[in-house]
């Protein structure tokens, strides 16, 4: 199975108005694949919430996790080739710069073995969410007990 993963931490993210509304017209025409996987994701696997064509930016991600800051991009034979790479390169660098970690899935992946993929984007969610949380207060200080 193939998967990248990229990341770093920051503030929620969105997109301009233009960009909700792309987002809102994907909704209703995903790939097959896609459509497969979100019927999975939104059954919270690993106790995550997923959104899907979610606005980040001028992009809009196949599916986000806001609690572990991951994208999850399914790529399907549009991603082939130097200039797709290129692009998908330049929206992974805008994405990291956001704190967003991006995990890229083969549309064929998902076709072919759903179950191991959701199982890969919940591994990859736990990994990345952050070891402590603001809203908790601070962490407790060495010696002291949670």
């Amino acid at each position: 199975m193939e998967g990248q993963l990229s990341y770093e931490r920051h503030a929620m993210i969105n997109g301009p108005g233009e960009t909700v509304h792309k987002a809102r017209r994907l909704r209703k025409a995903m790939t097959l694949p896609e459509g497969l996987l979100w019927r999975a994701l939104r059954q919270r696997p690993g106790g995550f919430k997923f959104r899907r064509q979610h606005p980040a930016g001028v992009y809009v991600l196949d599916f986000f996790c806001a609690q572990a800051r991951l994208a999850v991009e399914v790529d399907g034979s549009g991603h082939d080739g130097a200039a797709a790479a290129k692009r998908d390169e330049v929206r992974t660098q805008y994405l990291a710069s956001q704190g967003i970690a991006v995990l890229r899935i083969a549309a064929r992946d998902v076709l072919e073995n759903l179950e191991s993929v959701v199982r890969q984007i919940v591994a990859c969610a736990r990994r990345n969410l952050p070891l402590h949380h603001p809203a908790d207060g601070p962490p407790p200080r060495s010696g002291e007990e949670l």
